[in-house]
């Protein structure tokens, strides 16, 4: 099971403060921080609920050093307070569905992200929407499925941090074209989203126009907003979906 990265529980950490009032002990939010994230509910996640999992522990604690580094958090004999800057934090980065301005996010916690808190963000997202989700499926980063035994990959996912986009492109032209396939590019930067449209133009002059009218590319900061979201609805979204 892989655990969520620093970066991805900062805010939750700054969240559950808020909601007891700006301060409590640490011991008892290492059960509740396991509800913002659908990989750790269930059976797989069990045994991080009354926080005794010694790696859950120890990545709460690096997430709170580095809340603490940017003076959002003070943390005193395992007693954690919000400051006013945590606070100024969750305000701006309160999740939110509207999915069009990513300009609220901070942009040092973005570049941040590596491409394995990427995945599993999408993980994450999958799961809490009903499907089965996986990371490093096959050729690709991320498929979801509509169920287990499925063989239909129904989305496909490459996520572009760095290297070649139109490697990434490749590996959704040919999931599209075996399965029909829901492309997704989840790209970092402007530069990957301006070449991902060159190369998707619909003028068939783009090496992928073939794929540009279903492909949706996503940044991470979009992404990110997403997941927050859901995050934040997690437990009554489950109760919707068979």
């Amino acid at each position: 099971m892989t655990l969520p990265g620093v970066a991805r529980l900062e805010l939750p950490i700054l969240q559950e403060l808020v909601a007891t009032g700006g301060v409590d002990d640490v011991r008892f939010m290492y059960g509740r921080l396991v509800a913002y994230f659908p990989q750790l509910q269930g059976e797989a996640g069990q045994a991080l609920t009354n926080g005794n999992a010694r790696a859950w522990r120890r990545q709460v604690q690096r997430a709170g050093w580095t809340l603490a580094q940017k003076r959002q958090v003070e943390r005193r004999r395992g007693v954690w307070r919000i400051t006013t800057q945590g606070r100024k934090r969750v305000e701006i980065e309160e999740p939110s569905f509207s999915l069009s301005d990513d300009q609220t996010f901070n942009a040092q916690n973005l570049s941040e992200l590596s491409h394995t808190d990427v995945q599993g963000m999408l993980v994450d997202i999958g799961r809490a929407l009903g499907y089965f989700a996986e990371k490093e499926f096959a050729y690709y980063d991320v498929v979801w499925r509509t169920g287990e035994s499925s063989p239909r990959l129904s989305h496909i996912f490459e996520v572009q941090r760095k290297g070649n986009v139109d490697a990434a492109l490749a590996k959704l032209k040919r999931a599209y074209e075996a399965q029909r396939s829901k492309p997704f590019l989840i790209v970092a930067s402007e530069r990957d989203t301006n070449r991902a449209n060159e190369q998707l133009s619909l003028a068939r002059t783009g090496a992928f126009h073939e794929i540009g009218q279903v492909t949706t590319i996503i940044s991470f900061g979009q992404l990110a907003k997403l997941h927050r979201a859901l995050n934040s609805v997690g437990g009554l979204l489950s109760h919707f979906i068979d």
